[in-house]
């Protein structure tokens, strides 16, 4: 784990220095002067629910139990009512092993898929929306003096992303405090990262905020939604449908976080404003989260 005082308010923190996250390849650039670049490692992970083979995901290989639980939580083949009794991790084989005590209703339905790593959906299960029915979030209230310190804290927060951009980032938070900071060639792996980390540590949903780097898609909104969380914020913009769904299920959604400026499509009772944005400084152009390339995500 990253050792700087950015992070010392993180249960997890990113850890850019952690073998096999990113390695140093070497080309040339426009003028044809050779330059070295880091680029991020992306390796498959077989995620099994039981005896059963579930998909393929494309990873970066950190946090490989969590990744798997949280997909499997996510996509509503692990309920609450489903006691998992293990997971076993084989890095050699490069496959996970979730195990509960008594077979799963989803087990039989499944044949072998693969998760693409790219920032369409890869494989999404049928039954997510179903989840969505009847769904009451919390009424929790987020001030925009803690909106502003938790883009601030992230942003300067080392990461893959800031030394090899091609990642995504989710950060689950409280208040002002970032906790844990999950990242992913896919944003959809990044958010399971942490559905997985909430799943087994019995983490509470109803006081916490969910920022992403990504786009606010529908996914985004329905994994938000489904994990109990009643605010996501991001510094991208929206879907049309993401934003359809978060009014229908009361999900306070803010995106377009840059600096002083956002921008709530959803659920903006949930912000209670009490500082005046043109308090907040702008970005220092150090601090601004760009990939590699120099362009904004």
């Amino acid at each position: 784990m990253a050792t700087s005082r950015e992070t010392d308010d993180y249960l997890i923190a990113p850890d850019p220095a952690a073998a096999r996250l990113q390695r140093a390849v070497v080309g040339r650039d426009q003028s044809g002067e050779e330059v070295s670049v880091q680029v991020v490692e992306e390796r498959p992970l077989t995620i099994f629910l039981n005896s059963r083979e579930i998909v393929t995901a494309m990873t970066i290989g950190d946090y490989p139990e969590y990744l798997a639980l949280g997909f499997l939580r996510n996509q509503g083949m692990l309920s609450g009512a489903d006691e998992v009794t293990g997971i076993d991790y084989d890095e050699e084989l490069e496959t996970v092993v979730v195990r509960t005590a008594q077979e799963t209703d989803h087990e039989a339905k499944l044949a072998k898929k693969t998760r693409t790593s790219g920032c369409a959906v890869g494989t999404v299960f049928g039954d997510m929306m179903e989840g969505l029915e009847g769904l009451t979030l919390p009424e929790a209230r987020l001030r925009t003096s803690e909106l502003y310190a938790l883009a601030q804290k992230i942003n300067r927060t080392p990461s893959l992303y800031l030394e090899a951009g091609a990642i995504h980032g989710t950060v689950l938070c409280q208040g002002d405090r970032p906790l844990v900071y999950m990242e992913d060639v896919g944003r959809h792996n990044a958010v399971d990262k942490v559905a997985g980390w909430m799943t087994h540590t019995g983490a509470t949903a109803g006081d916490k905020v969910l920022y992403t780097t990504g786009r606010l898609t529908s996914e985004m909104v329905i994994k938000t939604a489904l994990m109990g969380i009643p605010i996501l914020a991001s510094r991208s913009g929206f879907t049309a449908w993401g934003v359809e769904i978060a009014q229908e299920v009361g999900l306070t959604l803010i995106g377009r976080l840059r600096g002083h400026r956002f921008t709530c499509l959803s659920g903006d009772h949930r912000l209670v404003r009490d500082v005046d944005p043109a308090e907040i400084p702008q970005e220092d152009r150090k601090h601004r989260r760009k990939s590699a390339s120099g362009t904004d995500e």
